[in-house]
């Protein structure tokens, strides 16, 4: 754990591939990897407790709750990622399988700290049936003979849905900032 700490404050990456090339082959990318995925750390956790010593170390008790998310293309072939979808990637027209992230940061006058994420993913078969519907729609079927729209699943919370929940957690675990 503590050469992996070293390694992403030396490299500013989380990088299992970098932090191999960093110990001269001492730590496998296989072997970090797993013990990463098996390890019973809670994150969330963590996270939480991180936030709450940056904050009393800089004498922080108020700021502005801002809300991000960003895609992050990842690659065509990988099925291996948690909460891994096919995206439009911006830059060439195509398609890529990439991450959705949703962050809370906090805003002060001194630093922007990350206080809560989760990943969003699209409920798949909302997204097939607009994919159907819209394909239904383009041939001239009218509307009362195409398929109604399915119920969205709670797994596959929207966005709003996850800031929502992002915020409820931060006025649990943080209950002495003011916002």
């Amino acid at each position: 754990m503590g050469a992996c700490l070293t390694c992403i404050l030396l490299m500013n990456s989380v990088c299992w591939a970098k932090f191999e090339r960093a110990s001269l082959g001492d730590c496998k990318v296989a072997a970090l990897s797993w013990v990463f995925r098996k390890a019973s750390i809670p994150w969330d956790w963590l996270l939480r407790v991180s936030v709450v010593l940056i904050l009393k170390r800089y004498g922080i008790t108020e700021g502005v709750l801002a809300f991000d998310e960003s895609d992050r293309a990842r690659s065509k072939s990988t099925k291996r990622i948690y909460k891994v979808y096919k995206q439009k990637h911006k830059g060439s027209g195509g398609y890529v399988n990439g991450q959705t992230i949703v962050l809370l940061l906090l805003v002060t006058s001194s630093i922007t700290v990350p206080v809560g994420f989760f990943f969003y993913m699209p409920d798949p078969a909302l997204k097939q049936w607009d994919k159907e519907d819209k394909r239904l729609k383009k041939s001239g079927i009218a509307k009362k003979d195409r398929p109604i729209k399915p119920e969205r699943d709670s797994a596959y919370p929207t966005k709003t849905e996850i800031a929502l929940g992002l915020l409820k957690d931060l006025n649990s675990s943080h209950k002495y900032i003011t916002q």
